[in-house]
This record gives structure tokens, C-alpha cells and sequence, in this order.
């Protein structure tokens, strides 16, 4: 089975057609005014439209109100909601009820204990999303090209999907596959020339370390 694929932060028609046309399966839009991926409505609206089906389309939240989801729903139409804030259980809950969508719910990883959360939220999300710990004084919760120890994830079962973020680049997400056997993977900021700026080159190496990658482990698993 091929690993699922989110390019996530898109802030332009060119970057987002260079996701697409690579065959990505989803496709990530930032509505958090701090990033540098931050989109507005109207540009979320445009480039949401320009999807057409080809992948779904995830936006990603870091504790927004209601008022803000309302908005952001109604502008892009995801497919997805990722929460990569400090939602409660009882929160991700509830924005999942009130829009009727599956929720990605980031955890933040540096210890084994950061695991801890896993159960909870897996009872209620349809994705886990395993992002590296940002430091205390970080502006931003994820997009800080920062790696956490992936055999932290080696024997992980939390009994739904999950997928690996946090400093992968095309260089080294064959290596994070082979250590954690996530069913899918999250890149930002190891695609980009600088914060925001998505490289289409980049994407498309990405993509394809990561097909790379799938075709060596069905390679390995049928003993050629």
C-alpha cells in the first residue's frame, strides 16, 4: 500500500498545481495569522476551487474559534479538518459534530511520555499527525523544519492512521518510512526555498522519495 502524501501550507496556484499534478493526496492550507503559510479567505477560496476533486483538501487550524472554522469551511470547503493547537478532547469533538468533517489531531512529540495523549484523541479523530515538540518560545506550533527521534514511533499502534510531520525533506523521509512505517507523511517547510515560499522542484522530489521509498519496502517484503 502506498504511503498517503500531505503537502501542506500552500499559498500559491503554482505550488498547489505542482502538488496536485505529483499525485499528492492531500493538500494543506494554513489559516494562522503568525505562520508564513497563513492564507487568506478569499485566496483559500481560489485555491481550494482549483482542487477539483484531485486531492482532499485539509485546513488546518491552531485554537480557532467557531466563528473562524464558520468562515474558513465555508471559504475552502475541506475535506478535512487538522486541529494543530491545544484542543481539548472535548473540543475536537465538538468542532467535529458541528461541521460533519474528519479531524486530523496533531500531538507535539519529544518524549515517549508525549504519547501519553494518544489513546483520547484517537477515540475520537480519523488521523493522528506525530509533529515535533516546537520550542517554548516558538511562535508557531509545526512548519519549524524540526525533527523529533522517530523510533519514538517504532512500535506505535494507535489503531487508526497516522502521519509522520516535522523535518522531512526529500533527502530523509525514505529513512523516517523505514523507521516508523507511517501510512502517511506531512512536509512543509523541507519543500520550500524559504518560510512560505513553496518550491515546485522540491515537491516533486519529495513525492517521489516517497514512492521511492514505497516501492523499495514492497521490494524488500516480497524477497526480490
Amino acid at each position: 500500500m502506498n504511503t498517503l502524501i500531505k503537502i501542506c501550507g500552500l499559498t500559491t496556484a503554482r505550488a498547489l498545481d505542482a502538488a496536485l499534478d505529483e499525485g499528492a493526496d492531500f493538500v494543506g492550507f494554513v489559516f494562522f495569522p503568525p505562520s508564513p503559510r497563513h492564507v487568506p479567505l478569499d485566496l483559500a477560496r481560489d485555491l481550494g476551487a482549483r482542487v477539483q476533486g484531485r486531492s482532499q483538501k485539509v485546513a488546518l487550524t491552531v485554537d480557532a474559534d467557531d466563528a473562524t472554522h464558520d468562515a474558513i469551511v465555508k471559504a475552502l470547503r475541506p475535506d478535512m479538518l487538522q486541529l494543530h493547537g491545544h484542543e481539548s478532547l472535548e473540543r475536537t469533538a465538538a468542532l467535529k459534530a458541528r461541521f460533519g468533517l474528519p479531524v486530523v489531531k496533531a500531538i507535539p512529540v519529544e518524549t515517549a511520555a508525549d504519547l501519553a495523549a494518544v489513546d483520547g484523541y484517537a477515540a475520537i479523530a480519523e488521523w493522528l499527525l506525530f509533529d515535533a515538540r516546537p520550542p517554548r518560545d516558538a511562535s508557531r506550533p509545526g512548519g519549524l523544519g524540526k525533527a523529533f527521534d522517530w523510533t519514538l514511533l517504532n512500535q506505535l499502534d494507535p489503531g487508526l492512521p497516522f502521519m509522520l510531520s516535522g523535518g522531512l525533506e526529500p533527502g530523509n523521509v525514505g529513512q523516517a518510512l523505514a523507521i516508523t512505517n507511517a501510512p502517511g507523511v506531512d512536509v512543509s517547510s523541507g519543500v520550500e526555498r524559504r518560510p512560505g515560499a513553496k518550491d515546485p522542484a522540491k515537491i516533486a522530489a519529495f513525492i517521489r522519495a516517497v514512492r521511492a521509498a514505497d516501492a523499495a519496502r514492497i521490494k524488500g517484503a516480497s524477497g526480490l
